[in-house]
């Protein structure tokens, strides 16, 4: 039996921190953070570039899905929105696969201050703090395990969501 862990959340709030972790603490493991399927400058939204990025997505967890070398495929993205899950969710074909949908929440000071860093860091533009913030409220409305990140480690919220 295979696992999918499908973990959503608002930037800054420790999706990709969390994924590395949850990787390396399951057995034949691999991890994909969506960011990777869309990664283009500039970065543009359309209709079709939405697509697109769903086709990535589905296209490479399919393959994990397929490889008899994984039994556990770690996903994260934003994943703010109901629909963006069920369309990725109806495209896969998990066969005998757990899917496990959690979203990671964070207090907006929490995300902000993340986020601050990042910008001081030169590893995010400024405009994401705004962005984040606005989703923050999108996670308690979706079908899925919420876990709070406040004041906790990302290898502590690795090995709850390694429970599941």
């Amino acid at each position: 039996m295979k696992n999918l862990y499908m973990i959503g959340g608002a930037m800054g709030v420790g999706k990709t921190t969390i994924g590395r972790l949850l990787k390396k603490q399951l057995p034949d493991a691999v991890f994909l953070d969506g960011d990777w399927c869309w990664d283009a400058d500039p970065f543009t939204v359309t209709a079709e570039t939405k697509a697109m990025v769903l086709q990535n997505i589905c296209f490479l967890l399919n393959q994990f899905l397929r490889c008899s070398a994984y039994k556990n495929i770690v996903f994260c993205w934003v994943l703010h929105e109901q629909a963006i899950l069920d369309a990725i969710l109806e495209k896969l074909e998990p066969g005998e696969t757990r899917i496990h949908c959690v979203s990671l929440l964070a207090a907006a000071d929490t995300v902000r201050a993340r986020l601050q860093k990042d910008v001081a860091a030169g590893l995010r533009t400024p405009d994401v703090i705004g962005r984040s913030l606005a989703r923050i409220p999108c996670y308690r409305r979706l079908r899925t395990v919420k876990i709070d990140t406040d004041g906790r480690s990302p290898a502590e919220i690795a090995a709850q969501i390694a429970q599941l």
